[in-house]
């Protein structure tokens, strides 16, 4: 007798399927629920988890609440009131639209939830393992609250795989700060344990929020950046390069108020910060993106942290020309502040939630008023001019010009006026202004200064070969010999032909007009290097990678003594960089120290 071999799951087994694709842990019920208050036009929203979720979720908000048909209609399986038809899914504009997180968060938990649309009695629902066991009446207060207890108590595998308590409250308050950002004009609280996590005012201002969720002393380093193209509209706070972090998990891209996470978005966003970071560092950067729902399909994840758009290019150069564009306008030498030392807070999670619990959310003129401070000289600037010491055996390590009339550095676009005044160990050039004293590193300073004139020089790649009188013999490895000879193609376009010359050895007796001469085995190797990594080879890249490589070959070095003339033609050529504020490796050029924070130095000030 043949037996059927394929059955239609029960919804029991299903929903608990679907809970795997959908509720990782619990920061995925923290987003799914938070979500649906966002959607449900809620202006406050509170969250409490009891041992990081495990025990315990609650999410209480202000929205729209539900009348009790709707309610107990949500539980079902894709069920939901965001789409209608094929057409609405290509125009979504919530945050939820799927219609399965209710009913497969209930599935492995037990569930209450209360809700009113205010104009009557609401309702009130109780759940296990997704079936509803006892339904009455509630209060008639507007929005809805959901408690989710024993996350996973009919599925004990999956259990297992939770973390300690640490990381799995690490991870809620990583996405309760992405939802923070997200939704600036909604009032965040959150609770651990009975502790308060971190609030947010709701007024709308997004620095607001990122002094809450980094603190002041980020906030006051972000700038705002903002541009406008026919099909985005793009808005938001960008790090200067001083502040940095080792992972681009600070970079929050949001798409019309969806937190995403697109691996392309922030490598376009590294771009534009090219040479003005260190390698391996990245900003700290708050995006928030608008565009026609049409163009970007939030349906291709089932948590919809990933999405797919339909002029990716296009939005990718508007951020980096934005971004490069706002920063070539700033000033980004740092200031050398004195810094108090703060308890460690008692959270920590990979975006550094370091909210004590005696911060509460501060109102919106008050934060704008200390971020502002900074900016104001806190009194009268006082005369820093260095007069030479009486005794000819000063240490040596202190270089100090002894012509009282120092001529003046003139102003470039983002090196302010100052005067030279002396050298540091042969290392760093010192300069005064009525706004204090800047230190130089005369090295990263040339560097920067060479990059941009090799840089130029080469000018644009182009394919044009030159012969040469003796040909240039290179011996490789056999990995690097197998990708020469099956990528040759792709090197002959850019005008490089290695012709084999014995076992692993080759003979180069052309290569491209644009190749530095003096570096050309060195930007050869890296175009080997190049192509065995990427199966291509980026001209671009590698002439980048030369400039580089002769800037800082070429550039004079540490205990390399400059006299007054010397440091001038230095401090002016500088002034005329593009940017004179980091070395192509992205290390600072200048720091600032300011009349007030020395005058601190030496109580003077209190």
């Amino acid at each position: 007798m043949y037996t059927l071999k394929i059955l239609q799951l029960p919804d029991a087994l299903a929903n608990k399927i679907a809970a795997g694709e959908v509720v990782e842990r619990p920061a995925s019920v923290v987003k799914e629920l938070v979500e649906n208050s966002i959607d449900a036009g809620s202006t406050w929203i509170q969250v409490e988890v009891i041992e990081a979720g495990l025990d315990k979720i609650k999410i209480t908000d202000n929205g729209e609440g539900m009348s009790a048909t709707d309610c107990e209609n949500a539980f079902l399986r894709h069920a939901t009131s965001k789409i209608k038809d094929e057409n609405d899914l290509f125009h979504v504009r919530t945050l939820g639209f799927r219609g399965e997180a209710l009913a497969s968060i209930a599935s492995v938990s037990r569930m209450t939830i209360k809700t009113s649309q205010g104009d009557a009695a609401g309702t009130l629902l109780t759940l296990e393992g997704g079936k509803v066991t006892n339904k009455e009446k509630s209060d008639a207060r507007q929005g809805t609250e959901i408690t989710v207890e024993d996350l996973f108590f009919n599925t004990p595998a999956r259990l297992k795989y939770m973390k300690t308590i640490h990381t799995e409250l690490g991870h809620i308050t990583d996405l309760l700060n992405r939802l923070a950002l997200a939704n600036p004009q909604i009032r965040f609280e959150a609770t651990h344990n009975g502790k308060l996590l971190f609030t947010t005012p709701g007024t709308g201002d997004l620095l607001n929020v990122i002094s809450q969720v980094y603190g002041m002393g980020i906030a006051r380093q972000m700038v705002a950046v903002e541009t406008k193209t026919l099909d985005f509209e793009i808005s938001g706070y960008i790090s200067k390069p001083e502040v940095s972090r080792a992972s681009r998990a600070y970079i929050s891209t949001i798409i019309n108020g969806r937190y995403i996470r697109s691996i392309a978005l922030s490598q376009a966003i590294s771009r534009a910060y090219h040479t003005l970071l260190t390698i391996r560092r990245s900003p700290i950067v708050v995006l928030s993106i608008k565009m026609d729902p049409i163009l970007v399909d939030v349906n291709v994840h089932p948590t919809k942290l990933e999405v797919r758009f339909s002029k990716e290019r296009e939005l990718f150069v508007a951020i980096e020309e934005m971004i490069r564009s706002t920063l070539n306008q700033t000033s980004l030498i740092p200031e050398i502040e004195q810094k108090t030392p703060s308890p460690a807070p008692s959270v920590q999670h990979s975006l550094q939630f370091e909210q004590p619990e005696r911060k509460r959310a501060r109102e919106n003129d008050q934060i704008r008023e200390t971020l502002q401070a900074r900016e104001i000289n806190h009194r009268e600037p006082s005369d820093l001019t260095v007069e030479p010491p009486a005794d000819e055996h000063r240490p040596s390590a202190l270089h100090v010009d002894q012509n009282h009339s120092v001529p003046m550095v003139a102003a470039g676009e983002g090196i302010p006026p100052m005067y030279p005044i002396g050298q540091l160990q042969g290392t760093y050039i010192l300069a005064q202004n009525e706004n204090g004293l800047y230190m130089i590193d005369q090295h990263a300073a040339q560097e920067r200064i060479k990059y941009e004139e090799f840089k130029k020089r080469l000018g644009r790649p182009i394919n044009n070969a030159q012969d040469l009188l003796l040909p240039i013999i290179f011996e490789f490895s056999k990995q690097e010999s197998i990708f020469i000879d099956k990528y040759q193609e792709e090197l002959v376009k850019v005008g490089l032909f290695l012709e084999p010359f014995g076992h692993q050895s080759y003979a180069i007796r052309s290569h491209p007009t644009w190749l530095p001469k003096g570096y050309e085995e060195e930007v050869i190797r890296e175009m080997v290097d190049q192509i065995m990594q990427t199966e291509k080879v980026n001209v671009e890249e590698i002439r980048e990678e030369a400039a580089i490589l002769m800037a800082c070959k070429g550039s004079i070095k540490a205990n390399y003594y400059l006299n007054e003339e010397d440091m001038m033609t230095l401090l002016n050529d500088l002034r005329q960089t593009d940017s004179p504020y980091t070395c192509p490796h992205g290390r600072p050029i200048i720091v600032h120290f300011t009349s007030y924070e020395l005058e601190k130095m030496f109580k003077r000030v209190m």
